[in-house]
């Protein structure tokens, strides 16, 4: 069994390697500049995880493992360019860089790429690894939607919260293990309990995100904090605030989001205080660990030796008590 740190550094090494000789050079090389802004290559790293499981060698389904962290990255470059974002992993975003035409078409051709290298497995696996992760790449589309139309929503409800994120964040998780877990030679029982410990620690993930960017260090979280606050983000914090403040901090709350003109540091300090007087911190807390408890019963339903979940286990937990 490796470490995921050691499959960390074979991922990033092969991905390192990656040579895109077609041409015009202008679409492939927004491609390499955004796959060598690193990242933590989580999804790649679980797929691997997963086929390691049951087999060894790992170099086998690198292409997969590519495929996936292709396609995470292409998500991100469109990400970027529909939020207008300036900076990905402390760089100028492709758009900024480049231009919004290239960003989309770039990208496009990123998606493609994905689909070539996830295709890159033994024949008799073929159509049950394509079906999943084009299932997958739909799901991720209609979370986006929804998150879009959140934006103009004030009566978002925790359910359709979690449900966006279950398919933004934590289907693509989800999808590497059970991918890797199938390569490797799975049982079906055992590649379906995969995926939904990915499903659910991804949306204890996304919860903890949410967290963070109100209650983390932002010299250790990597951004900084407050930003969900300033945009009016519908969090899993600010929908539970929404539904448990009484009438003086609802109404107060409301105004900050009304308010067109303000002090960012203001509003961030404000709406901090709201959510310390509601007790949102102990609430999210409490839905994170209840997502971590169910991905941890999935693992643990999981046919292999206990001593082979082990790594599995150390990173999930390494992750979840991460920059808090």
């Amino acid at each position: 069994m490796f470490t995921a740190f050691q499959l960390l550094d074979k991922i990033n090494t092969h991905v390192s390697e990656l040579q895109f000789t077609r041409s015009p050079k202008g679409l492939y090389a927004p491609v390499e500049y955004v796959l060598s802004l690193g990242g933590k290559r989580i999804r790649p790293v679980l797929m691997l995880m997963g086929y390691n499981l049951y087999k060894e060698d790992v170099s086998r389904i690198y292409g997969p493992a590519t495929g996936i962290e292709v396609y995470h990255n292409y998500t991100l470059l469109h990400d970027d360019l529909m939020d207008r974002a300036d900076v990905r992993r402390g760089k100028a975003t492709v758009h900024k860089v480049w231009d919004d035409n290239t960003a989309i078409l770039s990208g496009d051709a990123m998606l493609v790429l994905a689909y070539q290298y996830m295709a890159d497995c033994p024949s008799e696996y073929l159509k049950q690894v394509m079906d999943i992760f084009s299932l997958t790449a739909l799901e991720i589309c209609e979370g986006q939607q929804m998150d879009m139309e959140f934006e103009r929503r004030s009566d978002v409800r925790e359910e359709e919260y979690i449900e966006m994120i279950r398919l933004k964040t934590a289907v693509l998780l989800a999808a590497g293990l059970k991918i890797g877990a199938i390569l490797g030679g799975a049982s079906s029982e055992d590649a379906e309990k995969l995926y939904d410990f990915g499903v659910q620690i991804g949306i204890a993930f996304q919860l903890q995100d949410d967290l963070l960017d109100v209650y983390g260090d932002s010299a250790v979280f990597g951004k900084k904090i407050g930003g969900d606050i300033l945009c009016n983000k519908k969090t899993y914090m600010l929908i539970k605030a929404l539904e448990r403040a009484d009438k003086a901090q609802l109404s107060e709350l409301n105004d900050w989001l009304a308010a067109e003109s303000f002090s960012p540091e203001e509003k961030i300090a404000a709406v901090t205080a709201l959510y310390n007087q509601i007790g949102i911190k102990a609430i999210c807390e409490n839905k994170m660990r209840e997502y971590y408890t169910r991905a941890m019963e999935s693992l643990e339903a999981v046919s292999v030796a206990e001593e082979k979940k082990k790594e599995l286990k150390s990173l999930m937990k390494h992750l979840m008590y991460r920059e808090m």
